[in-house]
Order: C-alpha cells, then structure tokens, then sequence
C-alpha cells in the first residue's frame, strides 16, 4: 500500500469514526428530549445508531458524557477562534469575540441551537449532568487560563491573571445563559453574551452606595 492510499484509508476511517460520534450525540439528545435523561439508556442510544453498547463506550465513557460534549465542543471552537484573534489585541476584548462567534454559529445551526437548549435545560435538572458539566468545565478552564497565558507572555502559574481573566469570561456566559432561560428568552445568547463581555471591557469595579 503506497504511503497516498495510507493517508486515504485513514482519512475515510476518521470521517467514519466522527460520522458514527455525530450520530450517536444526535440520538442521545433527542432520546434525552423525548424520554428524559434518566429514563434514556446507553442500549437505546446505541440501538438508535444501529451501533452496539461496546462501540458507544468507545467513544464516550457515560451517557453524562454525551450530554456535555457539546459544552466540551464549544471550548474547543473557542480555542480556535481564540487563536485566530489579532495577536495584539486585548485578552477580554480577544474572548468577548471568541465566544460572541462560536455562539452565533451555534444559534444559526438548527441542530446545534436545539442541542444547545436541551443541554442548558439537562445541566439544571439532572444533578449527574450537573456534576459531569461542573468537572469538566473546572478542566477546560484550566486550559482556557493556559492559552490565555500564552496571550499575555505569562506564567499561569506564577501570575493569577490568566485564571482570573479565565473564570471572569465562563461567569459572563453563566450570566448570559440564565438571562436567557429566566428572564430573556426572547434575547440570543450571543447578544447577551456580548453585552456581559461589553461590561467587562468597561471595568467592574463599581462604586459603592452612597
């Protein structure tokens, strides 16, 4: 086998290997819509892909796995759009547009936006989800301060900055998520997300009552 048919053959069994993780994640959340995510099995979810319960565990450890791996997505796009920002450009100013993108490109996908509801909603009624969701976020943020680090020419661990600039970003999303499922349902999380990152940029050390 020439090392071009090589390249090919891997190539087709990667594009088959996310095809199945796609499928597999879409018959999850619509199971998890449908049924609940505590009536909803990892038989059923394999079985709905045609696939076994062993290959599931092949690509995801739980079904609390699946439900946040759209979360876990997110951070990596983030990731990318992250490191596609003018390399001058100020950290908060660099994540507000990150974020503020990879949002939009998820409320534009019918798929993804639908997904994205069913997740929100998942992580505050289901407290395994929760738990899975508070793991792995506590993970990518650690990551989220390394790459912002790299940003600023710093030490992450030596300087508390990137952290703070890290945890400051995920609450800003926090805040626009709840806004949205309490008392914006109307509004984009994007747009919301945008105006938390805005007030950021301005600073938040606010003056006292008088």
């Amino acid at each position: 086998m020439s090392p071009t048919t090589t390249v090919e053959v891997t190539s087709l069994r990667e594009r088959k290997k996310q095809r199945t993780r796609e499928a597999l994640i879409d018959a999850a959340f619509e199971l998890f819509t449908t049924k609940g995510f505590e009536a909803t099995t990892v038989d059923e979810i394999a079985e709905a892909v045609e696939v076994s319960s062993r290959t599931f565990f092949r690509y995801f450890g739980s079904k609390e796995d699946v439900a946040t791996s759209l979360q876990l997505q997110q951070f990596l796009d983030v990731y990318s759009a992250l490191d596609a920002r003018p390399a001058g450009e100020p950290v908060v100013t660099a994540l507000r547009h990150a974020c503020v993108q990879v949002l939009r490109a998820y409320e534009e996908g019918e798929n993804d936006s639908a997904q994205f509801a069913c997740v929100t909603q998942l992580v505050q009624e289901s407290p395994a989800v929760m738990a899975r969701s508070l793991e792995m976020c506590t993970e990518q943020l650690d990551e989220l301060s390394r790459r912002v680090a790299a940003r600023m020419g710093v030490d992450p661990v030596a300087d508390p900055r990137p952290k703070l600039v890290a945890s400051v970003a995920s609450a800003a999303l926090q805040v626009a998520v709840r806004a949205w499922r309490e008392t914006e349902p109307d509004e984009k999380v994007s747009d919301l997300a945008d105006r938390a990152f805005a007030l950021l940029e301005a600073g938040i050390n606010y003056p006292a009552a008088p």
